[in-house]
């Protein structure tokens, strides 16, 4: 019976649009439509369930083969006695920028360049101040004529003082002699004062000539400064990071004509909770991990600690809420090395600063940084 039932149940399902095997079957309407074997479903569960299984296992191996390879490559647990924050590489930004309104007569450097301190970065136009230079400069020449003429003007009224000293002397004896009247005597006596006011009045023309000597001089430098003022100069050894005018521009007082980097301080600022900021002291020996150098530990050392809490909530009544204050903490470079690499320096880049709050503590091997 099952060997019949299983032929006729695979028996070919009969050609309902043949007339000929529908006449045969006896019916006069056309055949229904049959469901598919039940051989062909039980073969088309067995791939389904077949490739799920498969799937399911390739699943599992590739998991497990997965976390092998974090296990073999992901980094050690750091010890108890160091901290980290993420953030980004920075170094100080100068601006450059006029002390006075003027127009940009040149632009010698330009974004990227590397300068040294004392080099000069773009010139304002001072034609106007050259003219005010020369017109200080002839008062300075003025200035000396009439000190010469007043240095001349005391000799003459000194030889006239001597002079009168002198006849007033000889009329002094001849008055007592007998020789001379009171009455000259009188007028030796009235032209030595006159003589001696002179010298007097011609000496302080001396010191006011000296002064406006001095004063036009003062003037004349002050000019000069101001000269050298609007010869923008780098402070420092650097990097030009932006040019923020053109050649031409009329820039106001404090006008920005370069931005550019001190590479020389280099840091990097992370964000540490209130646990981990309170370890912190300031010198405590840090390193500093680049993304983009993931195998160069920098060393760094801290150089500041926020005395204010930063990501506050509005009123701290928890532990949890205390555990949320977050704290600045800088890492900074040493000078020495930043100045040596000044030329590595790219602000900006992102990375993980690690801080040793334990200073008789080792660096874990992937920290120790280079040797020296």
């Amino acid at each position: 019976m099952n060997a019949g039932k299983h032929v006729e149940e695979s028996a070919p399902i009969p050609d309902q649009t043949n007339p000929t095997i529908a006449a045969e079957s006896g019916a006069d309407r056309p055949l229904a439509l049959k469901p598919l074997p039940a051989v062909i479903e039980h073969r088309a569960a067995g791939k389904r369930a077949f490739a799920k299984r498969l799937a399911i296992l390739i699943a599992v191996v590739g998991g497990g083969l997965g976390f092998l390879y974090w296990q073999a490559h992901r980094a050690p647990p750091l010890p108890a006695w160091i901290v980290f924050g993420n953030g980004r590489l920075e170094a100080d930004p100068i601006t450059i920028a006029t002390k006075f309104a003027g127009r940009v007569a040149e632009l010698r450097a330009d974004e990227g360049d590397k300068v040294k301190a004392g080099q000069v970065l773009a010139v304002m136009d001072t034609r106007d101040l050259a003219q005010t230079l020369k017109k200080y400069e002839a008062q300075i020449g003025l200035a000396r004529r009439a000190v010469d003429e007043a240095i001349a003007n005391v000799a003459t009224t000194r030889s006239a003082s001597l002079l009168a000293e002198q006849e007033m002397a000889r009329t002094d004896k001849l008055v007592k002699s007998g020789w001379a009247t009171k009455q000259l005597y009188d007028q030796r006596k009235q032209q030595l004062d006159a003589a001696h006011s002179a010298q007097r009045a011609a000496e302080q023309r001396v010191s006011q000539a000296e002064r406006a000597l001095v004063a036009a001089q003062h003037e004349a430098e002050l000019v000069r400064v101001n000269i050298n003022d609007n010869t923008l100069v780098a402070p420092r050894n650097g990097r030009i990071e932006y040019r923020l005018a053109n050649v031409g521009e009329v820039l106001p007082a404090g006008g920005k004509v370069f931005t550019m980097l001190d590479t020389s301080y280099v840091y990097m600022d992370v964000y540490l909770p209130t646990l981990k900021a309170d370890k912190v002291k300031i010198g405590s020996d840090a390193r500093i991990l680049l993304d983009a150098y993931p195998d160069h530990p920098i060393p760094a050392k801290a150089s500041f600690l926020a005395d204010q809490a930063q990501f506050t909530p509005k009123m701290v009544e928890t532990q949890n809420d205390r555990d949320k204050l977050m704290f600045r903490v800088r890492v900074r470079i040493d000078p020495a090395r930043a100045k040596a690499h000044g030329d590595s320096v790219r602000s900006g880049l992102p990375g993980v600063a690690y801080i040793k709050t334990d200073a008789a503590k080792p660096w874990p091997p992937a920290l120790q940084g280079p040797r020296k």
